[in-house]
């Protein structure tokens, strides 16, 4: 992606007060359009980073290594003193919050296609929104709802009843349990179950221990992360 696409889509000015950005007389102070075409690649740590590289410096402790990047590019303070360098350098109020706009817009990602792989369950009478991606060996119980443009991953258990928004993304060795309710944009990593039964135990006369069934509803509202081999219980009621 072009330097001068990134700074505009992160909202940067490009200092011209580096070496290789600094203005010739007849520019001004616009950066050349030389820079503004560099191509980047990728985003890296300032230490780890190198030509093609995108990256950044929020924390004063780490301004020292300006000197010694070997980074094509770096996000910085609008207030930051950085030195001479061959890096252009790149201004905002929030250098963290932009690079992590630009992993987001440099990460080599490419999501499975729409489409149900013929190695899923897909209960009959599931409903499935336009262009959800549904990978192989999915379980889709009875009356389930998946939302639309949601990706599941393979190896997914979604029970009976259990319901999915839109857009949401589901991980590898998910499992959701019957009747859990899955809200819009909702992102579960690898390994989570939700819906599965609390621990609940009642101690009897005869000094054995009754379980309580754990029958109540679990609900994940909208613009979740749920990280991996997080588990959420259902309690018996409420």
């Amino acid at each position: 992606m072009k330097l001068g696409e990134i700074a505009a889509r992160l909202g940067c000015r490009i200092d011209a007060g580096s070496e290789r950005t600094r203005p010739t007389a007849a520019e001004g102070t616009r950066p050349t359009a030389a820079v503004e075409a560099w191509e980047i690649e990728r985003v890296a740590g300032i230490e780890q980073a190198g030509p093609g590289d995108l990256t950044f410096v929020a924390n004063p402790k780490y301004q020292t290594l300006l000197a010694t990047t070997r980074a094509s590019a770096v996000i910085v303070s609008s207030a930051c003193e950085v030195p001479t360098i061959e890096a252009a350098v790149l201004r905002c109020d929030n250098p963290y919050l932009a690079f992590a706009r630009a992993v987001g817009m440099l990460a080599r990602h490419a999501p499975p296609g729409p489409g149900v792989d013929p190695l899923s369950s897909v209960a009959p009478d599931a409903t499935l929104g336009v262009d959800v991606s549904i990978g192989a060996f999915v379980t889709i119980g009875a009356g389930a709802a998946i939302g639309a443009r949601t990706i599941i991953y393979p190896n997914v258990v979604i029970g009976p009843g259990a319901s999915v928004g839109e857009d949401c993304v589901v991980h590898s060795q998910v499992s959701i349990r019957e009747r859990v309710s899955i809200g819009h944009r909702v992102v579960l990593q690898d390994g989570v179950v939700i819906g599965s039964d609390g621990f609940g135990f009642v101690k009897q006369a005869d000094g054995t221990h009754l379980k309580i069934p754990q029958h109540a509803a679990v609900v994940i509202e909208d613009d979740v992360e749920i990280g991996a081999n997080t588990t959420i219980d259902r309690p018996a009621v409420g």
